[in-house]
């Protein structure tokens, strides 16, 4: 199947790229490479997936773009023959979503709108959204379930990924896509992005110096390993392929 991965040369996007070679699909990506941290790390990502498609045989088609842009999507979806959409692209981070709420907006929520809007123009209709667990807000009922109430972000950044899924569902209803929005902890392993906690701890001890504790050291955090995010994530991809039958999983 031809696949679109937006986003696709960050942390996560290189990584499931990588997994969708390998499970013989042709990939196709964009990521804008903006700099929110050094380009150059996504370049690298890159470099390692073109490496995998060469060896494998398989085709990696990239595009350095903006999923805001609607004729460069629609063109995207076109010429490749697009079949499914996996929608990972957007600004990240909370603190600096306060510092720019305008931008987050515009490419969390106005960006996923276009990636459906366009999907919908194409007759694409398997769509997964990465969402976030910050939609949760400061809920204290754990574990977190999926029906728990996600009305009351605290973060600019939860707010327009709580949107984004709301958006998935008005396409899900008005325009029969298969939707599946997945909400991520904090990812970790290879590649994980400079600016998350595990990354810049690692550094830390590697050098010989103090790790800053905040607070009374008594809060916990739940963290990911990027391979079972891909592994979710392709699962995912394979229920909205066979909805509303999903094969079970």
């Amino acid at each position: 199947m031809n696949i679109f991965v937006t986003g696709s040369a960050g942390f996560i996007g290189s990584h499931l790229c990588e997994y969708l070679l390998k499970k013989g699909h042709t990939v196709v990506g964009i990521d804008n490479m903006n700099q929110y941290y050094d380009p150059e790390i996504k370049k690298n990502n890159l470099i390692e997936v073109e490496k995998l498609a060469g060896k494998l045989g398989k085709d990696f088609i990239f595009y350095e773009g903006d999923i805001r842009h609607q004729d460069q999507l629609a063109q995207i979806y076109h010429n490749h023959k697009i079949e499914a959409i996996i929608h990972l692209a957007a600004m990240a981070g909370v603190r600096p979503s306060l510092e720019n709420p305008l931008l987050y907006s515009d490419v969390n929520y106005n960006g996923t709108v276009t990636v459906l809007e366009e999907a919908k123009n194409a007759g694409i209709n398997k769509v997964v959204f990465a969402s976030s667990s910050s939609v949760y807000g400061n809920t204290k009922t754990v574990p977190f379930k999926e029906d728990a109430d996600t009305d009351h972000p605290v973060s600019h950044y939860a707010a327009t990924k709580r949107s984004g899924e709301v958006a998935c569902h008005v396409y899900h209803e008005l325009f029969d896509i298969n939707m599946a929005c997945l909400r991520f902890f904090t990812v970790y392993g290879p590649r994980q992005r400079p600016d998350l906690a595990i990354n810049k701890f690692t550094h830390l001890i590697m050098d010989g110096k103090k790790l800053p504790v905040y607070g009374d050291g008594s809060k916990s955090r739940d963290f990911t390993f990027i391979d079972d995010i891909i592994d979710g994530v392709y699962k995912a991809y394979l229920w909205v392929c066979e909805y509303p039958s999903p094969p079970q999983i």
